[in-house]
């Protein structure tokens, strides 16, 4: 029974241990931040085409489809970024911040698109919360590692 637990134990140490060095792989960090830029310039590409955001908006609502791509956007960054929780969340909330700054200005630019400050106030929240949690998390992953 002893021998069990000891088992059970030693096994969630390796696997937060895995989950520890996934996040500070490179090529881990390398395949997040590839896969933020690609959804993002998809999301750039999509808006950008007649009746498409028209389209969608009979599923879903312009304010949840932001606050969830770019929560998607702001969780990818983080994972992809260096350094401690802080450091990764401020990463992604700026990298998000900035992105989601360019979409509405490409939006200016099409007539059927209109370019908003709320969308942009959005995106920021849903990655301000996006990196909160997975900051926390990454902290309580951290401190369940080093016992």
């Amino acid at each position: 029974m002893v021998m069990l637990v000891f088992r059970h134990a030693s096994q969630a140490m390796n696997s937060t241990a895995s989950f520890s060095s996934l996040l500070t792989h490179p090529r881990f960090r390398l395949l997040c931040l590839g896969s933020a830029m690609l959804m993002y310039v998809t999301i750039l590409i999509a808006g950008s085409i007649p009746g498409a955001r028209a389209d969608i908006g009979e599923y879903a609502p312009g304010t949840v489809l932001h606050s969830c791509a770019y929560a998607v956007l702001a969780g990818l960054w983080f994972l992809g970024s260096t350094g401690g929780a802080a450091a990764r969340s401020l990463k992604a909330v700026l990298a998000v911040a900035a992105m989601g700054a360019a979409d509405e200005y490409v939006q200016s630019f099409f007539p059927y698109r209109h370019a908003d400050i709320h969308d942009w106030y959005v995106d920021c929240t849903a990655a301000l919360v996006a990196s909160t949690v997975l900051s926390l998390t990454l902290r309580q992953a951290l401190a369940t590692m080093r016992r």
